[in-house]
């Protein structure tokens, strides 16, 4: 997916997922989400509405709904949907004469003439209906790509098509033979009208986390209905299966199951149902249909129910097989520290303390509560009796469990969201009933419902001038009841300046005035609010902070430099960082994923998470920077954040064109940008040495003893860990040194020379392992006069200047402002530098 920016100075590579307008495309980096997202199916949810919406426009009423539809995709149960298949009869059938296992056949199709098709399945037989494939159909294999009919000899006579086997057309894997239809199929039919595979239309929703209510179809739907009632007066509401529910039992007769709730705090409220003699089985395949669209596997009967409850109304069920329940009692507890658990994948899990648990009479644990369930009390294929769970568990601590064990279920994903404690029994009763339906069985005894403090509902109170203030428009008090009710608000009372309204269940996170006017908003139309005919405002005239001054600079010497930047993510994976460093590292109490559960010590490992993503995808040659920041923990309670600038190479500096070769990235190159940077800066009088630390090898950036930092390479071993195959330059400067060298300088004027500089060039043998910042040091010693610049030009190996020695030729640049130097002046400059060169290096100098 290309990543969309609206207005940029520049131009950025996200590692994070943006929301914006678009109109700049860039490649996108990676994702990591900020929104959940959801998948609702437009069949399933259009049986809640009052009428039929089409649904491109559905979808453009969900994104003004603040649902926003990042993706509307059709879905096919059947690929291909047997578009161009035609029902036929084999009206002949004679032997090839040419091959033993093929058949001649003449088909017909209510087409003019009988088609010839030569056919090698073993079944074939004179008056079979059968699928066809004409010639110019394109057939879809239950496995592999699509193929398109031709004409074809085959062993010399013409076939015009092909008798259709069921996993040729997708219908399933079986490939025994062609597939048979019964005597009264019509012939000439097409096979879509015939076997009507599903087909549907799945939005993909990017929920904000804090719309729990739209996690369902239902939810869905009561938005949808709020926005026909108030834009397009249609007064009809949600078309409810809860309601009016056709509940049936024996109220005399108590729950085979007792349930206990020992921790009231973490479970509100629990609801449970016992239903005997069921026979678990495959799913009608309209259920089966329906969840595969959504994206959810059938399993078998009783499972999908739950399952398909699950998307309709939001609220998780869990099915025990009763069977299994020790002491006949249900009870909701936490057990002690450590105490293992074999949950449903069959992985010993060692329990917290704080974990929820769903035990038996006998205190055996039998599911983690409202994350995932246990390997010994679950539904099985010999199940004849379940108890039916229906309930309500604190989000923090469903949301700690999960992460803790790293169970990231469809479940938890709910409760941790909060869910609508009004609704456990109502989505119980219409959950039984469907057991009850599919699967056959009684239910026993009366619904088990267990609410010892029922929550009452919040009440908020909106004020009219806070609601014209917050939305910029005057709303009338019916058109603010009847979007709000519409919504499932509950209108209390009218004072004289405000409404009193209690909040649904559903809608956990509205708890004040500012929650409420998003809601009118949100329905009414964010496109609807007036502007005024002139807006009052005063724009800051505040400069920019010192720092924001040289970030914008500094960026855009890069950009125009060939870099691109990129955003990451301060968090990170603890697993790219050794035992050592992570140490000192800050790490996450209630981290998003198991995957992000620290705060990155270093910008390093981000940056090669960033190109091992655009390397993977064929993006090779890359020039990235970053401003970001690090966080450290020194010692306990005390933590350290630093801002820096980093800079990443790797495959191509320059790319190959008509006059130019293609140059490689290396260490020089990034050092003479980082060189250009603190020229750009105005920082001097800095030096360069040798540096290494775990991961990386080579220079460190110093000024007056203070690092201002490292330029270097990854070694291998890290780069490996990336996946990274090619070398990687990384300069990393820290921001925070250099602004504070920013704040102590003070700026001078001077005008240009008015006299010549004077030029000469020295070679000299040196030992091979001499560094240049050696020879910098012994010219710095030899304290020539009027020495302006150095700079080495040239460096020359070769076995006729000695073993192990090499030749540099270094280019000095003298000037005096006041007068023009002489060649006496200039003579005994380089004099003083030969003997420097001489006595400190043990150079000899090239005559």
């Amino acid at each position: 997916m290309p990543l969309m920016l609206c207005c940029c100075i520049r131009p950025l590579i996200f590692l994070l997922r943006v929301k914006m307008p678009c109109s700049l495309s860039l490649p996108l980096i990676s994702n990591a989400g900020f929104f959940i997202d959801m998948i609702i199916s437009y069949n399933w949810l259009s049986e809640y509405l009052p009428e039929t919406v089409e649904a491109e426009k559905l979808g453009k009423i969900l994104t003004a709904l603040g649902l926003e539809v990042e993706h509307l995709e059709h879905y096919e149960g059947v690929k291909g949907s047997l578009a161009g298949l035609v029902i036929g009869q084999v009206v002949s059938c004679e032997k090839h004469p040419d091959a033993d296992k093929l058949h001649i056949t003449q088909v017909k199709t209510d087409a003019a003439e009988l088609l010839q098709i030569v056919c090698g399945a073993p079944n074939v037989a004179v008056g079979q209906k059968v699928v066809v494939a004409p010639v110019g159909c394109t057939i879809h294999p239950h496995s592999g790509e699509p193929l398109t009919m031709k004409k074809a000899k085959i062993r010399g006579v013409e076939s015009q098509g092909m008798i259709c086997a069921e996993d040729e057309i997708g219908l399933g894997a079986s490939h025994d033979g062609i597939l048979v239809l019964p005597a009264d199929a019509p012939v000439g039919t097409t096979a879509t009208e015939y076997f009507k595979p599903y087909t549907d239309w799945i939005y993909e929703i990017g929920l904000t986390p804090n719309r729990m209510d739209a996690m369902s179809h239902l939810g869905v739907a009561r938005d949808v209905c709020a926005w026909l009632n108030h834009h397009q007066q249609k007064s009809g509401g949600v078309k409810s299966p809860l309601r009016n529910t056709a509940w049936k039992t024996d109220a005399k007769t108590t729950s085979p199951v007792a349930v206990r709730i020992e921790n009231p705090l973490a479970c509100q409220r629990y609801t449970g149902v016992a239903i005997t003699g069921i026979v678990v089985a495959e799913s009608p395949q309209w259920l089966k249909d329906k969840l595969t669209a959504v994206g959810v596997r059938p399993i078998n009967n009783v499972v999908d129910v739950t399952n398909f409850i699950l998307h309709e109304t939001g609220q998780p069920l869990h099915a025990f097989d009763m069977e299994k329940i020790g002491g006949g009692a249900i009870v909701v507890k936490n057990l002690a520290n450590e105490t293992p658990f074999v949950t449903l994948d069959g992985k010993v899990r060692t329990l917290h303390a704080d974990d929820l648990m769903i035990c038996d009479g006998n205190d055996a644990p039998m599911c983690l509560a409202g994350v995932f369930g246990g390997q010994h009390s679950g539904v099985s294929a010999a199940t004849t009796q379940i108890f039916l769970e229906s309930a309500w568990f604190d989000p923090i601590t469903i949301r700690k469990t999960s992460f803790r064990h790293g169970l990231r279920t469809e479940a938890a994903a709910r409760y941790e969201k909060g869910i609508d404690i009004s609704n456990c029994a109502a989505v119980l009763k219409r959950a039984a009933l469907m057991v009850k339906t599919l699967c056959g069985g009684e239910i026993v005894g009366e619904l088990a419902d267990v609410y010892p403090n029922p929550r009452p509902k919040t009440e908020i109170s909106l004020k009219f001038h806070y609601l014209k203030k917050l939305s910029g428009k005057n709303y009338h008090p019916d058109t603010v009841k009847g979007i709000l009710e519409s919504l499932g608000f509950e209108f209390l009372k009218e004072g004289s300046n405000d409404f009193w309204f209690a909040v649904p269940y559903s809608k956990p996170d509205i708890a004040l005035p500012a929650d409420i006017v998003e809601e009118i908003m949100r329905v009414d139309g964010y496109d609807n609010v007036e502007i005024p005919q002139a807006i009052m405002m005063s724009p800051s005239a505040d400069a920019l902070q010192l720092t924001e001054s040289w970030r914008q600079k500094i960026s855009g010497h890069l950009c125009g430099a060939g870099f691109l930047e990129m955003l990451n993510n301060s968090i990170t994976n603890s697993a790219y960082y050794s035992p050592e460093a992570l140490q000192a590292a800050v790490k996450m109490l209630n981290n998003l994923s198991s995957e992000l559960d620290v705060l990155r010590p270093s910008m390093l490992e981000t940056g090669l998470q960033t190109i091992a993503h655009n390397l993977n995808r064929r993006n090779l040659d890359l020039l990235l920077f970053e401003f970001g920041r690090t966080y450290s923990q020194p010692t306990p309670g005390k933590y350290e954040e630093r801002t820096h600038c980093c800079l990443f190479a790797s495959g191509h500096w320059t790319l190959q064109s008509w006059n130019q070769k293609a140059k490689a990235a290396d260490l020089f190159l990034m050092k003479g940008q980082v060189e250009q940077l603190l020229a750009t800066m105005g920082i001097d009088g800095y030096k360069w040495q040798a540096w290494q630390t775990e991961g990386q090898n080579g220079l460190e950036l110093l000024k007056n003893n203070t690092s201002l930092g490292t330029l270097g390479m990854p070694t291998a071993q890290k780069l490996q860990q990336f996946g990274i195959k090619q070398p990687v330059i990384v300069a990393n400067l820290y921001w925070d040194s250099l602004m504070a060298l920013l704040e102590r300088r003070t700026i001078v004027f001077k005008g240009i020379s008015k006299f010549p500089g004077v030029e000469r060039d020295l070679a000299m043998v040196v030992e091979k392992s001499l560094t240049y910042d050696r020879v910098q040091q012994a010219a710095a010693a030899a304290k020539a006069q009027n020495l302006q610049s150095m700079e080495l030009f040239d460096v020359f190996e070769s076995e006729k200047l000695g073993a192990q020695k090499k030749s540099l030729a270094v280019h000095f640049t003298f000037l005096n402002e006041a007068k023009t130097l002489t060649d006496k002046e200039i003579d005994q400059a380089m004099q003083r530098l030969v003997t420097s060169f001489e006595q400190q290096l043990g150079a000899e100098i090239r005559k």
